[in-house]
């Protein structure tokens, strides 16, 4: 199997060193099928001790939960407005759910505080190699502060839900997961019957467009942020790799061996910001599974395809000079989306983690966009 593994490897190099690659590395790396957090060094300002416990295995969710719990309190103690500017009195609840194929689901919710009036409910959906636990809190509580109750899943394989790590089997396992999840969410008492809106970023995004394609009916509006949902021709892989790819995933679908690019780099425009990066202890920062990528690029051709079926009030937003995913691919998306009632926001000189890795000012010119989209559509929904 180790000679096997090697000789794909090399073979695997020899492919994507092909000029297509090359050409889009001039631009832009593939993101959606390559990019990664990588954490080269020990989190700083972590005991040894920590960084110990940071080094485990985490391709089960067992270790990966007990990253967490480890790093929540140094987490919480950065010095980022989603962390140092958190509203008070927001109300926190974590949970598992079993989902259809028995795996535990980590769910979580963050409410207004104790006396506001809840608009209506979002729910979440993150991105490749992410969490719901780390940036996404500080997002989660400035919505909730806004009288929205906020629900996230992590997906399987991811965060702190079961699975291999990294590992996606079939992109719309994902999709049902969601669905099933954020169902059984929307008929909590304190939700049920209000306006529901689901936010998807980045692979998220992916994910979010599928769930409202599913049932149309579903939502009464979808926030977009720098979604994955169409890679533009020249980052795509040519059929004859593509091909080959694919058969390479079926053979070794759960090994490492995609190029990897440092995503924080690409995706944080402030510098101070991306270096906090480093304690999302929990994120895959390894190379993409090659089943994983072959998924990643099947979805988004399954959604190009679909573009033209996307009905739901839409909102987009999109940092300008995002490297990871294309800016054009949201302007192709508004363009040709169903929706009569669409809005795109591109941010000018804006990076990937808009919400995350911008200057403060943008961070919450981003959040004040939100909130508006959202406050016009909940009292008329």
């Amino acid at each position: 199997m180790a000679s096997l593994v090697r000789n794909a490897e090399a073979s695997l190099s020899k492919l994507l060193s092909r000029p297509w690659n090359r050409a889009s590395s001039r631009h832009q790396p593939p993101a959606t099928v390559s990019a990664t957090l990588t954490r080269k060094k020990p989190v700083e300002d972590a005991t040894l001790d920590l960084n110990s416990i940071a080094s485990l295995n985490l391709d089960h969710a067992h270790s990966r939960r007990l990253v967490r719990s480890a790093f929540t309190h140094l987490q919480q103690q950065l010095d980022h407005p989603l962390y140092k500017l958190a509203p008070p009195g927001i109300r926190t609840e974590e949970w598992y759910e079993i989902n259809f194929k028995g795996q535990e689901v980590f769910c979580k919710c963050w409410m207004p505080k104790p006396g506001v009036r809840i608009k209506g409910s979002v729910c979440f959906c993150h991105g490749y190699g992410d969490t719901c636990t780390f940036f996404f809190e500080g997002i989660a509580s400035q919505i909730a502060s806004s009288g929205y109750a906020v629900y996230a899943v992590d997906h399987p394989g991811f965060g702190l839900s079961e699975g291999l790590h990294g590992y996606i089997q079939n992109f719309d396992d994902l999709v049902d997961n969601a669905y099933e999840m954020f169902a059984k969410i929307k008929g909590r008492p304190e939700v049920r019957g209000l306006p529901s809106f689901i936010l998807g970023q980045s692979m998220g995004g992916a994910v979010t467009i599928k769930l409202h394609l599913k049932d149309p009916s579903e939502w009464d509006g979808v926030i977009l942020v720098a979604p994955m949902c169409r890679i533009s021709d020249e980052l795509k892989p040519p059929a004859p790799v593509l091909k080959v790819l694919t058969c390479m995933a079926s053979l070794l679908p759960k090994a490492k061996l995609m190029p990897k690019n440092d995503l924080a780099e690409l995706a944080f425009r402030d510098p101070v910001k991306r270096k906090m990066c480093d304690y999302n202890v929990i994120s895959y920062s390894h190379r993409m599974r090659l089943k994983t990528a072959v998924e990643l690029l099947k979805a988004t051709e399954e959604i190009e395809a679909q573009v033209d079926q996307v009905s739901a009030p839409l909102l987009i937003l999109h940092g300008a000079a995002d490297k990871v995913t294309d800016p054009t691919v949201s302007q192709f998306l508004y363009e040709n989306a169903a929706s009569e009632d669409k809005t795109l926001k591109l941010y000018e000189g804006g990076f990937h983690s808009i919400l995350e890795g911008e200057p403060d000012d943008r961070i919450f010119a981003v959040f004040v966009d939100i909130m508006t989209w959202l406050d016009s559509r909940s009292s008329s929904a």
